[in-house]
């Protein structure tokens, strides 16, 4: 069986397993089953070539095989993106505004839009906590689905603005889950010290920026590995848990436990 159609066999068991122990129907929670804010660091630290290789990585990512069957999983009920770019404390560009995902052809659309993007001049700061703000009041507004998911990407830490730790501590996140793929320095002249970076750098977002269930961070070798990590993250996100033992859902935990139970998992 095909990936595209194991998927949606999977959904379709849900879908009768969510029927036999009475709860709502996934239509009448929303017509939208995730939420997906992509947020792409466009600071000091990158460069023009940096910058293309993020935006034609994230083509590229958005319209692999695996990514866009995961996408197309479920007609009826499309997971919607929304894509920006972030600095400073004045620079945060709408690259694509809220989409919902219906067709391969639409994909294909976003993804030439997407990897046609020029940079711009901007504040070269890094102010992370002001992008995940930004992130959330977008996400806020998609309270129809099922879940909400705000994806950073970032090759350093914050150095303006609020701190993440600080936005987190707030309401404004409440209910979102905040993944984050950590892109680490290319390669010195002389000695890799790229792995000891990413480290410094995973252990800076796990700990300040990503929060939720499965919460997790993603990481790049450099910009050149930014499609890999990207399509990784993808899959990841959208990844659908297939109902095994149905023992295991109580008609008592209602909707919304069943619903835990069968998001993203790690």
């Amino acid at each position: 069986m095909a990936a595209g159609q194991a998927v949606r066999a999977r959904l379709t068991v849900w879908v009768l397993a969510l029927a036999a122990l009475g709860l709502a129907a996934p239509a009448a929670w929303g017509q939208c089953r995730q939420a997906l804010a992509l947020g792409m660091d466009v600071s000091g630290s990158v460069n023009a070539q940096e910058y293309t290789l993020q935006v034609q990585g994230l083509a590229a990512a958005l319209t692999d095989r695996q990514v866009q069957e995961a996408l197309l999983a479920m007609p009826g009920v499309p997971v919607r993106l929304f894509i920006y770019e972030w600095a400073g404390l004045t620079h945060r560009r709408v690259l694509q505004d809220w989409l919902a995902i219906e067709s391969a052809g639409q994909l294909q659309e976003l993804a030439q839009k997407i990897a046609a993007t020029q940079s711009r001049p901007g504040d070269i700061a890094t102010a992370l906590g002001l992008s995940m703000e930004f992130g959330a009041s977008e996400l806020t507004a998609q309270a129809d689905c099922w879940a909400r998911t705000l994806d950073i990407s970032g090759d350093g830490q914050s150095n303006a603005g609020p701190r993440p730790r600080d936005i987190k501590q707030g309401t404004a996140l409440s209910g979102i889950t905040i993944n984050a793929l950590v892109v680490g320095a290319d390669a010195p002249a002389t000695t890799d010290l790229r792995q000891v970076q990413i480290g410094e750098l995973v252990s800076y977002f796990q700990s300040e920026v990503v929060q939720g269930p499965n919460a997790f961070v993603e990481t790049a070798l450099g910009y050149a590995d930014y499609q890999a990590a990207m399509t990784r993250k993808l899959l990841r996100e959208l990844k659908i848990f297939a109902i095994g033992d149905m023992s295991a859902f109580s008609p008592h935990a209602g909707a919304a436990g069943v619903l835990t139970r069968l998001q993203q998992s790690n």
